[in-house]
């Protein structure tokens, strides 16, 4: 039973360096996570309905490194003043105009090689076939 539950929730990270290291050990890329997660409906849709999916959570383990940044606004959700440091260099980095949410495939490097955000069009494989796609522009 706890096999199941680990294996549903990605192992998400919470800093560029440690997800750059993580990628270059493992020969992964990287998805970069921007989401506000107490107060953007399609950040809440797309984490209930495709980013925690089994199905996703399995391709997700094989293929990516996870980064996520998160801007809650609640205060019962705040996060440490070191967090939201981080989050606003990658926001600074990656998502100037603070787009939510905002879901980037980097190589094991930090350059961008795709971009997406919500689309009520794609379920949990549309969105495994969109990223994936990201993968044949990385040189």
């Amino acid at each position: 039973m706890l096999l199941c539950n680990v294996i549903s929730a990605q192992d998400w990270k919470y800093d560029l360096d440690e997800a750059l290291t993580l990628a270059k050990e493992k020969d992964q890329k990287i998805v970069l996570f921007f989401t506000g997660s107490d107060w953007c409906p399609p950040c809440i849709k797309l984490d209930k309905n495709v980013l925690s999916s089994d199905k996703f959570a399995a391709f997700a383990e094989e293929k990516y490194v996870w980064l996520k940044a998160d801007f809650p606004r609640r205060k019962k959700n705040r996060i440490s003043k070191e967090q939201r440091n981080k989050n606003k260099k990658l926001a600074d980095r990656y998502n100037k105009k603070m787009v939510f949410p905002v879901i980037l495939v980097l190589n094991k490097e930090g350059l961008v090689l795709g971009a997406t955000g919500y689309r009520r069009d794609l379920d949990v494989n549309g969105y495994i076939s969109l990223l994936t796609t990201f993968d044949s522009f990385d040189r």
